[in-house]
C-alpha cells in the first residue's frame, strides 16, 4: 500500500465519523416526514403558494435528516413541500449525494416531474444546501428543467466548487489520490474547484433565462471556500451574505442549512417576492 493511501483511509473514515455526528442520522424516517406535513403527495398548491417547494439535500446528507427545521417551517406557512434522495452509492446508507453529479441531476429530473404530475402545477420552486444548491443548475441548464422551475435558491451552494481551505491543492503531491477519489466518490471529486463537471456548468454564464436565483451564504463557511465563490453571476441573481442580516450570526456551513432561522427567513422571502419582508437578527422570532 502507498504510503499516502495509510493516510487517506483513516482521513476518510474521521469524515464519515464526523458526518455521523452532525446529522441525526436515522433520527428520523420517511414517515416522519409524512406526518410532519411534508412529502404528502394529497397536497394542493394555494392560490397564495402556487408552485411545490423541492429541497435538495447536501453531500452526506438525505431526504429527511437535512430538512427537519427548513421543511416544517415552509409547510406551516403554507407550501407543499417534497424532499428527495440522490447520489446514492451502493452499500452506503443514509448518507447520500456521492455519486456523480450528472447523474443525481437525472435524479432530480424524474423527482421534480412526480411533484409537478401529483400536484397539477405547471413549475416548482427548488431550495438546496450546500451541494443541493449547485447541482440543480445543471438539471436547469441540460436535462430541461427551466422549462419547469421558477426559481432555485441555493443556501451555503459550492456553485464553483471548494477548495476546502487549500486542502484539495494538496492532491497532486499524492500520486493517484483523485483518480481514486473520482472511482469511489464521484460526487466528492466533481465539487473541487476546477473539476471538469464543474468547467462544463459554469462555461457560457452562471444562469439561464426564466429562473429566478438566490444565493444565501455565511461568512463562517468552512466546507464551501473561498466562501463568496458560492455567488452568481447573471441577470435574475440576488446574492445575500447571512452577516449583511445580521452580524451576530454565527452560522457555519451545516447550520445556516439545517437551524438558521435568518437563512429560513431568507428561503421564504426568495419564494414569495411579492411578500417580502425585512430579515435581521429579530428574525428568529419570526
Amino acid at each position: 500500500m502507498l504510503p499516502w493511501k495509510r493516510v487517506l483511509r483513516p482521513l476518510a473514515a474521521l469524515l464519515l465519523t464526523a458526518a455521523v455526528a452532525v446529522v441525526p442520522a436515522a433520527a428520523a424516517t420517511a414517515s416522519d416526514a409524512t406526518a410532519s406535513g411534508w412529502n404528502d403527495y394529497s397536497c394542493k398548491p394555494s392560490a397564495a403558494h402556487p408552485r411545490p417547494v423541492v429541497l435538495v439535500h447536501g453531500t452526506f446528507g438525505n431526504s429527511v435528516d437535512n430538512w427537519l427545521g427548513l421543511a416544517p417551517y415552509l409547510v406551516g406557512r403554507g407550501y407543499c413541500v417534497y424532499s428527495l434522495d440522490y447520489g446514492q452509492l451502493p452499500g452506503v446508507p443514509l448518507f447520500n449525494g456521492l455519486g456523480p453529479i450528472d447523474k443525481s441531476a437525472g435524479q432530480l429530473s424524474a423527482f421534480v416531474d412526480t411533484v409537478l404530475a401529483a400536484t397539477g402545477a405547471a413549475e416548482a420552486d427548488l431550495v438546496g444546501h450546500s451541494q443541493g444548491g449547485m447541482m440543480p443548475r445543471y438539471y436547469l441548464k441540460f436535462l430541461g428543467g427551466a422549462a419547469k422551475v421558477n426559481a432555485l435558491v441555493g443556501i451555503a451552494p459550492d456553485n464553483h466548487g471548494t477548495d476546502l481551505d487549500g486542502l484539495t491543492h494538496l492532491l497532486p503531491y499524492f500520486p493517484g489520490a483523485e483518480d481514486l477519489l473520482k472511482a469511489t466518490t464521484p460526487g466528492l471529486a466533481d465539487q473541487i474547484a476546477g473539476s471538469a463537471f464543474l468547467t462544463k456548468l459554469n462555461a457560457g454564464g452562471d444562469t439561464v433565462p426564466g429562473v429566478r436565483y438566490t444565493v444565501i451564504a455565511t461568512r463562517q463557511d468552512e466546507v464551501v471556500t473561498p466562501w463568496r465563490t458560492q455567488y452568481l453571476s447573471g441577470s435574475d441573481v440576488r446574492n445575500v451574505l447571512l452577516q449583511d442580516l445580521c452580524p451576530l450570526d454565527l452560522s457555519e456551513h451545516l447550520a445556516i442549512g439545517l437551524s438558521d432561522r435568518i437563512a429560513f427567513h431568507e428561503v421564504a422571502n426568495a419564494l414569495d417576492p411579492a411578500h417580502a419582508t425585512a430579515t435581521g437578527c429579530a428574525s428568529v422570532f419570526s
